[in-house]
């Protein structure tokens, strides 16, 4: 369930306590958030950065190692190793594009592309363990991205 937003704190001073930093507020959820998917995810043999990338590829199957980096905000440098262990454990292919060999394309095997069936439970049970009500998760989720998409267009702050 969603709690009513706290007044602004009239100290100045006191915007520089780590309760009123909307970065911790943010960084501790994830980590709650990621502790929860833990469990969820060993039976399926992800981790969490694995799972992210498998999402993308069940949404678009055939897509450009750039093409996930993009959707994840990731470079090839924190993704090739994923994709490795994905590959290495029968879930993904790495393959050339025939039309540009600097291109990898990647694709589920039918070992990845049958593990979507089985990660069906995950989100039902991140639901539940939120508190959350379902359209609380969609606005919440929509408030989320339009604070990143907000952030990333925002200039670097001057030190």
């Amino acid at each position: 369930m969603l709690m009513a937003m706290p007044r602004a704190p009239a100290d100045p001073d006191a915007w520089l306590r780590l309760d009123h930093q909307l970065c911790f507020a943010l960084y501790s959820a994830s980590l709650a958030m990621t502790r929860v998917y833990k469990p969820l995810l060993d039976p399926l043999g992800l981790t969490y950065p694995q799972y992210l990338v498998m999402l993308v590829l069940w949404e678009t199957d055939g897509c450009s190692l750039s093409q996930v980096g993009a959707r994840l905000g990731l470079d090839s440098g924190t993704l090739t190793p994923l994709l490795k262990r994905l590959e290495a454990s029968g879930r993904v292919q790495r393959l050339r594009d025939a039309d540009d060999e600097r291109r990898v394309l990647l694709r589920l095997t039918p070992s990845g592309g049958a593990l979507e069936s089985r990660a069906a439970s995950v989100p039902p049970a991140i639901a539940g363990a939120s508190g959350c009500r379902l359209d609380e998760i969609g606005a919440l989720t929509a408030r989320l991205q339009s604070l990143r998409d907000e952030l990333l267009r925002a200039p670097p702050a001057a030190a």
